[in-house]
């Protein structure tokens, strides 16, 4: 029996802390002509790029923002704090698009969540950093 387990704990996929991860991604202001505006365009490191595409998990605060049903802002910092209303850098906020319509969360609720990591350098329509297919893991109402 210990056996089994053994096995089973050890084929499970390792869970990432993508907080940790993120704060590696460097920005550059860089000029947008088509808005005609300045953004900070991430550039990846090796070790991120490879986890593209895998499942990892972000706790965070959630953060209420106009985006389609199935999608929000998870920040790892409080709404007071977060980089829209703070001074957080950009690898402080993800976009969390759900496989399913997640539970409607208050204002700084802290959750956990596990998607795909996406990470995105060109559409500024879009977070830099984007789980999809993502499921609620835990729920601290």
């Amino acid at each position: 029996m210990k056996n089994i387990l053994l096995l089973i704990l050890l084929s499970a996929p390792p869970s990432t802390d993508g907080w940790q991860l993120f704060m590696r991604t460097k920005f550059v202001s860089t000029y947008i002509k088509q808005y005609n505006e300045y953004f900070l365009v991430p550039q990846f490191d090796v070790k991120l790029k490879q986890l593209q595409g895998t499942e990892i998990d972000l706790q965070g605060h959630y953060i209420p923002f106009d985006l389609p049903v199935g999608s929000i802002v998870l920040s790892k910092n409080p709404y007071s704090s977060c980089f829209f209303c703070g001074g957080a850098g950009p690898e402080t906020v993800a976009e969390i698009n759900f496989k399913n319509k997640p539970p409607k969360l208050k204002p700084d609720q802290v959750i956990t969540v596990k998607g795909k990591l996406r990470l995105n350098d060109k559409d500024v329509e879009h977070m830099t950093f984007i789980l999809d297919q993502a499921e609620l893991i835990t729920n601290n109402k």
